[in-house]
């Protein structure tokens, strides 16, 4: 049991004061300090815990009323905190911006303790006080940053999370309980306002996202992470469902056209991430074994039907790992039901381990689920080495007619050519012009394209790619009759990054190696 003090107004009033205080402290830190709007966004959180705590003081000592403060420190919570704080470290380290960040992660963590403790004590006099906040900032700041200029609404996102889970209840096995996720239910709804205003650009999302794979082996990290909470927890059928879901509708998808779903990968890193840190709250979950299954299920192939469509209707495509949770939050209850059905229970694979104990179960399916991760991993459904990231499989597979191929060449190369590459700026620019058919610059439906193949040309040239020089001229003139070479080995490092961090040991042996493995032609003779 918890460690209960009570406490009179006043002694209510100090304990809330602190957090306000210990906010409106953060205006020294010089990122808050030297930016207007961050200055005010923290100040402007500060002051409002202390005019809600003020109201507070007022109402307890007209009704003469005490306070509470339970000290409960559940498992549950630290150990997921724990988890989530090694990603974050990890990918710092790799990431710069992440730790960069570490400031403002503290001043939500402070608001987020002072707001769900003045939320309790406006509804009851008791208030659990333990890590419970923790998890869920660390979870939103995994997935969703606003920008500095924008940081205001960062605040108000926590606290929507944790209104939801104070306001938005239902009675579940004879208990009132939260319906959402409180980290997952605040990024659903942001998501879909951003998606709706067109703003995404005010968040750091999709940098998120990219980021996440630079670290080494990231996948293995966030599988090892997760396994002391599944242990715990019993959710490893949950990630599993949701993991094996995809990846299977991945290669049939691959089977069926030749090209990769999701482009670099079957299970982009931050989807792999949300399968095993976001949807995965027990107390918001099915009960049943076959029901977290399910569950699992819905959300790996929702995240494919959210993929598809926000990418139809030119909405950014990161959203589709947060969208989903709020609704599947919703579902447990129904699913739960049919997992107790007559039909389905024979299903549940709870049946095959009645006789043990619940902690030797989850064991059993962490042993399952290894199982699968390694079989996957040597498959290359998971790992760093997916041929998708890589520009060699995207020139075949254009060069071959599959679907998306070439769109995604041009738009891979236009990158490489952002970075500095010459050779993949002469590249987008000879694959532009051609997807642009063959009419003057900017007439024509396709006008555009040989608009932008015309700049390709002109940036490569800028960068002393010769063919780039020729070919710019050439399409000047109204030839388009191209050159085309192969990258030198000073471009190899940008090149052949893929979809990780950037390389570092630029040695000409080492880079031969790895274009070598990547499939780039003429890469694997002697070194020139």
């Amino acid at each position: 049991m918890g460690r209960a003090i009570s406490l009179s107004p006043a002694g209510a009033f100090g304990a809330a004061l602190v957090p306000a205080f210990a906010l409106a402290a953060f205006v020294l830190v010089d990122r808050v300090h030297d930016n207007p709007t961050l200055f005010r966004a923290f100040l402007g959180a500060a002051l409002a815990l202390g005019a809600w705590n003020v109201v507070l003081l007022v109402l307890s000592q007209r009704g003469g009323r005490r306070r509470t403060l339970e000290i409960a420190l559940r498992p549950q919570h630290y150990v997921q905190a724990c988890a989530q704080a090694s990603v974050l470290l990890y990918w710092g380290w790799h990431w710069a911006p992440v730790y960069d960040t570490i400031p403002l992660i503290a001043g939500q963590l402070v608001f987020a303790y002072g707001f769900d403790l003045l939320l309790g004590w406006s509804r009851r006099d008791t208030h659990r006080l333990g890590f419970g906040p923790v998890p869920v900032i660390f979870s939103i700041n995994l997935f969703l940053w606003f920008t500095d200029d924008w940081f205001h609404f960062q605040f108000l996102l926590v606290a929507i999370g944790f209104a939801a889970k104070e306001l938005i209840r239902w009675e579940r096995d004879g208990r009132l309980v939260h319906i959402f996720n409180p980290a997952s239910f605040p990024l659903a709804v942001f998501a879909l306002a951003l998606i709706v205003t067109g703003m995404s650009d005010v968040t750091r999302a999709q940098d998120i996202a990219i980021s996440q794979f630079y670290p080494p082996q990231m996948y293995l990290w966030i599988f090892l992470i997760a396994l002391p909470g599944q242990y715990l927890f019993g959710v490893t059928t949950m990630t599993m469902a949701a993991v094996v879901s995809t990846y299977l509708f991945g290669l049939l998808y691959f089977a069926a056209t030749g090209v990769y779903f999701f482009y670099d990968s079957y299970i982009p890193i931050a989807v792999f991430l949300g399968m095993h840190l976001l949807f995965t709250d027990p107390s918001t979950s099915p009960r049943t074994e076959l029901g977290r299954i399910v569950f699992g299920v819905l959300y790996g192939l929702s995240t494919v039907v959210l993929y598809v469509v926000l990418g139809r209707v030119g909405a950014p495509t990161f959203y589709d790992k947060l969208l989903q949770v709020p609704l599947l939050n919703l579902s447990v209850i129904l699913i739960d039901r049919a997992a107790r059905s007559e039909v389905l229970r024979r299903f549940d694979p709870v049946a095959l381990g009645r006789a043990l104990a619940p902690r030797r179960r989850h064991l059993a399916y962490m042993g399952v689920w290894a199982v699968v991760f390694v079989a996957m991993s040597a498959a290359g459904g998971v790992g760093d080495r997916h041929p998708g990231q890589w520009v060699p499989f995207w020139q075949q597979a254009c060069e071959e007619g599959r679907p998306h191929a070439c769109g995604f060449l041009a738009a891979k190369q236009s990158g490489l050519c952002n970075m500095g590459s010459g050779w993949a700026c002469n590249e987008a620019g000879v694959l532009q012009a051609a997807l642009g058919g063959g009419g003057a610059v900017g007439e024509g439906r396709d006008g555009g394209r040989q608009v932008e193949a015309l700049f390709a040309f002109q940036r490569g040239c800028e960068l002393g790619f010769d063919p780039a020089c020729g070919n710019y001229r050439a399409m000047l003139d109204g030839d388009r009759t191209f050159e085309r070479a192969a990258p030198t080995v000073e471009e190899y490092p940008i090149v052949l990054r893929g979809s990780k961090g950037e390389i570092t040991d630029r040695q000409p042996a080492t880079l031969y190696v790895q274009a070598c493995r990547q499939g780039w032609a003429g890469a694997c003779g002697p070194v020139k």
